[in-house]
């Protein structure tokens, strides 16, 4: 427990006034949001725990073996560019307008 404080950087003083703090704003709800916070915190266990053991019988699942054989992959081709050369002549070239 210390930890967890240590943690945060909670001092004494710290705690007390977060105490009181939350003695103010809760009041006579305190128990009910305590229960609440504590089921919260048992259904994400649970939802942790399924969450593994998902995992676990995924991992032991043996491979199917009437998939299909993937082809090996082929290395890049080479593409020829198909686009017109540029050839100047003295013949394109025109005249700039006077202004």
């Amino acid at each position: 427990m210390t930890s967890l404080f240590a943690f945060f950087n909670l001092g004494p003083q710290e705690m007390i006034i977060l105490l009181i703090i939350g003695v103010l704003l809760f009041g006579r709800k305190l128990p009910e949001v305590g229960r609440y916070l504590g089921k919260g915190i048992v259904e994400f266990k649970k939802g942790i725990r399924g969450l593994e053991d998902e995992v676990d019988t995924s991992a032991t699942v043996a491979p199917r073996t009437d998939a299909p054989a993937l082809e090996q992959p082929r290395p890049p081709q080479r593409v020829v560019t198909t686009a017109p050369k540029f050839e100047d002549s003295p013949t394109n070239v025109t005249a700039q307008p006077k202004a």
